[in-house]
């Protein structure tokens, strides 16, 4: 019979049984390996309020702390809620994780790019 894909839709090789966890979202009980994992880093209170209570703060370099969270999803909610995508049967057989786009912290818009001058 053909397969799907190349792990079976796991990460468990060698392993005979691993523990289930529940979705973040539906709460299912989704074998550990199978699951789709993110890890999310979000500040505690939104970018209205942060400076609301940076001007009312008594101290000057006070940082505000995060909020970490590993998000664990069973595959319908990863798929539904956009966090994997659904791919065409040779894009399957790409193994490698998609690049990532990172906002550049220096940069200013209109000024000099990569191997260019800045724009008069």
């Amino acid at each position: 019979m053909t397969k799907k894909r190349r792990n079976g839709g796991r990460n468990k090789h060698g392993r005979g049984h691993t523990p289930a966890i529940r979705c973040s979202n539906c709460a299912r009980c989704v074998p550990k390996d199978k699951a789709i994992k993110r890890f999310q880093v979000r500040n505690m209170v939104e970018a209205g309020c942060q400076r609301d209570m940076r001007d009312a703060s008594v101290f000057d370099s006070y940082t505000l702390p995060k909020l970490y969270m590993k998000l664990q999803y069973c595959c319908s909610c990863a798929i539904h809620s956009r966090v994997v995508r659904v791919r065409s049967v040779a894009n399957r057989k790409i193994r490698e994780p998609p690049p990532r786009f990172r906002p550049r912290t220096g940069d200013k818009p209109g000024g000099a790019g990569p191997g260019g001058a800045a724009k008069k």
